[in-house]
C-alpha cells in the first residue's frame, strides 16, 4: 500500500476530537463484529457523612462483561471498606445487568491483592511498568 501525497501525520497532546472520533469507529466497528452493542457507563459514588467524595469507581459494561476501569478512595478513607463496598455495588448492578464476568487490571504497587481477596483470579501480568512493576490483569465470574 502507497501513502497518497498530501497526507500527513501529526503527534501533539490530548485531541478530544480524536478521540471522540476513534471511540466511535471502534464502537461500531467491535458492535458490528461482535453483536454485543454498544457499551454502557456504570459508575458508584460513596459520599461519606459530610457529603464529601470518599471513594468512587467507573466501569464499562459491555455484552456480559463488566470492566472496572478505575477505583479510588480517599487517603483519610482507605481500610474502612469503601473499596469493598464499591465493587459489591458494581458487581450487583453488573448482575442485574445481565453480566456473568468482571475484569479489571492493577499495578503491583496498588492492589491487585484486594481483588484476589474478592474472588477475581489472575490472567496475566504485563512486565516493564515503569519503576521495576507490573500490571496485573484479572478476571471474575459473577452471578452463578
Amino acid at each position: 500500500m502507497t501513502i497518497e501525497p498530501g497526507t500527513s501525520l501529526q503527534v501533539g497532546d490530548k485531541d478530544d476530537v480524536l478521540e471522540q472520533r476513534l471511540d466511535d469507529e471502534l464502537t461500531a466497528f467491535n458492535a458490528e463484529a461482535t453483536g454485543a452493542g454498544t457499551p454502557a457507563p456504570l459508575t458508584v459514588r460513596a459520599t461519606d457523612a459530610d457529603g464529601e467524595l470518599a471513594g468512587g469507581l467507573t466501569a464499562w459494561i459491555w455484552g456480559s462483561c463488566c470492566a472496572v476501569d478505575m477505583l479510588w478512595v480517599r487517603a483519610d478513607q482507605r481500610h474502612a471498606g469503601w473499596g469493598t463496598r464499591l465493587m459489591g455495588a458494581a458487581e450487583e448492578e453488573a448482575v442485574r445487568r445481565g453480566c456473568t464476568e468482571m475484569i479489571v487490571s492493577s499495578f503491583t504497587f496498588q492492589a491487585p491483592g484486594f481483588y484476589k481477596g474478592l474472588g477475581f483470579r489472575e490472567t496475566g501480568r504485563t512486565e516493564g511498568i515503569p519503576g521495576g512493576h507490573q500490571d496485573v490483569h484479572l478476571h471474575k465470574v459473577i452471578g452463578s
